[in-house]
Parts: C-alpha cells; sequence; structure tokens
C-alpha cells in the first residue's frame, strides 16, 4: 500500500482533523508499541500499520477499506 493510500484511508475512518494527531499520539500493541508516525519511520510496511489499525478499531474503519 502506497504511503497516500493509507493517508487517505485513515483520515476517511478518523477524519481528517483527528487522523494525523491519532498517528502521533495512539500506541499500537500490534506496532511494537509504536505510534502510526514512529512506525512509518522505522520503515514497517504500511499496509501491516493499515491491519493494526483495523484490528484494534474494526468499528471505525468502513468495510470497502478494510
Amino acid at each position: 500500500m502506497r504511503l497516500t493510500d493509507f493517508w487517505e484511508r485513515l483520515e476517511q475512518s478518523f477524519g481528517s482533523a483527528y487522523a494525523h494527531s491519532f498517528a502521533a499520539d495512539h500506541s499500537f500493541t500490534e506496532l511494537g508499541g509504536r505510534t502510526i508516525d514512529e512506525a512509518i519511520t522505522h520503515g514497517v510496511e504500511t499496509a501491516t500499520i493499515w491491519r493494526a489499525v483495523v484490528a484494534a478499531y474494526p468499528d471505525r474503519v468502513p468495510s470497502r477499506l478494510r
């Protein structure tokens, strides 16, 4: 998944204003305790990050984006 696609999905799921704050502040156990921003910086594939978001927030992510 391209990085631009990842951000589009995150913004569609969490809102454009909240998505970037969410990415900076929320840690995921599935990502080794990293935030989304930290995982991206450390080279974690965006598809892996996206799967962690979907697993943690299945009610927020529309089925068409999973």
